[in-house]
Parts: structure tokens; C-alpha cells; sequence
């Protein structure tokens, strides 16, 4: 596993990347901190369908052996405590180059407010710059107000509005705002779509 880390007062965060061999470890992490943080935004039946759909063993896998792919364990004190996954992929919907999404971070909501969630995900724009990326996006729910603070604090502007295409997701938090940040410091441009 690939180690990062990095200590803030009494805080201790580390951030490993997740291989094959992993699989277990991730899958139980994934579907604790995701379904902790989001139970309450599903109708009936449709957390159990998506902590199926993206936390199978064969979608992990598959996400595994992707290289464009990657998923970090977060931990604290030795123990998981959230995950994150980056992924690069080709986006039509939007113009933005040499891009990677950050496409999930979840941290379990007991370790929420220790600065673990700022730590991981100044650690992973680090990794992307590392890597070469020119700009990191994420979409967050356009109504999570402590969300959207949260990454702006961190760097990242309003690009457009966009909608989840998730089926069961209750429609009310469908709405969606992609944040991108410019990882050579300069500011995105942004679009009112």
C-alpha cells in the first residue's frame, strides 16, 4: 500500500491506496461510511440498491483493476474511518482538460469535525498534482450548505449546476453543484448553466 501522511494537533490521518487485495477491507468501509452519512436521502429500498450497485465485490474489482481508477482508505489511529476514490475519465457533458473527479469521500460521521475529511482530501489534491492533473472536479448536493463551504474553504469554485441520475435518490436532492479546483492555483472559469 502506498502511504501518506500527515499530522494536525492531536489529529492523526493517513491515507493508503487500496489494491486487489484489499477488497474486503474496502467494500466494508465503503458501505459503513456511505450509508452512516446517507441513509436518510434514499426512498425505501434504495440504499440497499446502491450500496449493491457500487460497493459489490465486482464493481470494486472492476474499479480496482481500472487504471484510471483509484480508491484511498482513510484512517485514523490505525482504523478505517472513511475512503475516497478518484477517477479519470473523458467528460462530454463539460469542458474542462486534464481533469481527474473526485468522485467520493465519505468519513465515518463519529470521526466528522476532527479536520480527518480536510487532512484526506488536502492529501489527495496533492497526489493529483503529483500526478500531473491540471484541475480536480467534484459534484456535490446543491442544498448540503456545509458541503459546498467545506470545498470552498479548500479551493474549489461553482463550475454549473447538474442533476443525479439515480434512480430511488429522493428528488428534492437530485440538484447538483460541480465544483472544480484549478491545481495550478489559477481560477477556474464558470459557467451559469
Amino acid at each position: 500500500m502506498e502511504h501518506v501522511q500527515q499530522q494536525a494537533e492531536k489529529s492523526e490521518m493517513e491515507l493508503q491506496k487500496a489494491n486487489i487485495t484489499d477488497i474486503t477491507k474496502l467494500k466494508k468501509i465503503c458501505i459503513e461510511a456511505y450509508s452512516k452519512s446517507f441513509y436518510d436521502h434514499w426512498n425505501e429500498g434504495g440504499l440497499e440498491w446502491y450500496l449493491d450497485k457500487e460497493f459489490s465485490i465486482e464493481r470494486l474489482t472492476s474499479d480496482l483493476l481500472d487504471t484510471k481508477t483509484a480508491y484511498y482508505f482513510i484512517t485514523h489511529e490505525l482504523n478505517h474511518v472513511g475512503f475516497i476514490k478518484i477517477r479519470n475519465q473523458e467528460h462530454k457533458t463539460f469542458d474542462i482538460e486534464n481533469a481527474i473527479e473526485l468522485e467520493k469521500i465519505y468519513v465515518l460521521p463519529e470521526y466528522k469535525g476532527m479536520g480527518i475529511g480536510k487532512l484526506a482530501l488536502i492529501e489527495i489534491i496533492k497526489i493529483t498534482k503529483a500526478l500531473d492533473y491540471k484541475n480536480m472536479f467534484l459534484c456535490v448536493i446543491d442544498t448540503n450548505a456545509n458541503a459546498i463551504a467545506f470545498y470552498e474553504k479548500l479551493g474549489f469554485n461553482f463550475h454549473s449546476k447538474t442533476i443525479l441520475d439515480v434512480p430511488y435518490f429522493k428528488a428534492e436532492l437530485k440538484g447538483m453543484h460541480r465544483m472544480i479546483k484549478k491545481l495550478d492555483g489559477k481560477k477556474p472559469v464558470t459557467n451559469n448553466v
